[in-house]
């Protein structure tokens, strides 16, 4: 009885959404952010790690704009959050692994591919644990618990482009000691336990952009894009470490606050 009641209930389903049919343009942009992180993949294989860098920034603002596009439209649905939580996992936690393997850890050996799949696996759990908490009532939306993926799979992309961009390779050796694939592999546990843990990190979600604004935010805006213009490897990568390290930071600042009214 119970079996036959669950066919009837996914045959109810699949007609819903066959009568509702799929929204077009949010899906547009989640497929732009999933095509950048397979191109990302695919030009790692080829050495082409600039190349990757730059695909997985671009996946990241298409996945800004797709949850964006869809409210502004109206145009959310059950389909559009299961396909963007798919495109994140391939994207921001396959694909900037898989670029970190192949341009500083593959020499390490099982180190290496071990802090590889870390990382897939904690992006995935990321994912999983954001999904299940987006009808919590208690949950405060102006922070994210742990390091968003897109962040952590800019922190990863955006050092890699900052060492090709100095034409630093990823088994280059400094001063005789300091090795580039132990850098690499720090952060990438780095950038693996900050998604997974419970620090906050600032969602921005409380911003409306149909409020007006002092004249200054202009003038930050119009400095942002040509700092980005004048040096974008730097600057990107700048702006995600300093956003990962800012739950840190946060954490730090809310412990010391206990520690003095206690």
């Amino acid at each position: 009885m119970v079996e036959s009641q669950n066919r009837q209930s996914r045959r109810e389903q699949h007609t819903s959404l066959r009568q509702r049919g799929i929204y077009l343009l949010p899906n547009l942009f989640t497929s732009a952010s999933l095509f950048g992180g397979f191109y990302a993949i695919v030009q790692a294989m080829n050495q082409h790690f600039e190349q990757s860098a730059i695909a997985i920034f671009i996946a990241m603002v298409m996945d800004g704009l797709d949850g964006r596009v869809a409210r502004m439209t109206n145009t959310q649905s059950a389909f559009g959050a299961e396909y963007d939580s798919l495109a994140d996992m391939v994207s921001f936690g396959v694909a900037p692994a898989l670029i970190m393997y192949v341009w500083a850890l593959q020499p390490m050996n099982k180190l290496g591919w071990i802090a590889a799949f870390i990382y897939a696996a904690c992006a995935a759990l990321r994912l999983a644990r954001f999904n299940t908490k987006l009808d919590d009532p208690f949950q405060d939306k102006r922070y994210f618990q742990g390091l968003p993926s897109p962040a952590a799979a800019a922190l990863i992309a955006g050092f890699v482009w900052v060492s090709y961009e100095y034409n630093i390779d990823g088994r280059e050796i400094f001063f005789g000691a300091l090795q580039v694939k132990w850098i690499a592999w720090f952060i990438t546990i780095f950038a693996a336990g900050s998604m997974v843990s419970d620090l906050k990190f600032y969602s921005g979600k409380d911003i409306n952009l149909r409020h007006s604004v002092p004249f200054v935010a202009i003038l930050a805006v119009v400095m942002a894009f040509v700092l980005i213009s004048y040096s974008p490897p730097e600057v990107l990568f700048s702006v995600v470490f300093v956003y990962a390290l800012s739950g840190y930071y946060m954490w730090a600042r809310e412990r010391l606050q206990s520690k003095n009214t206690a």
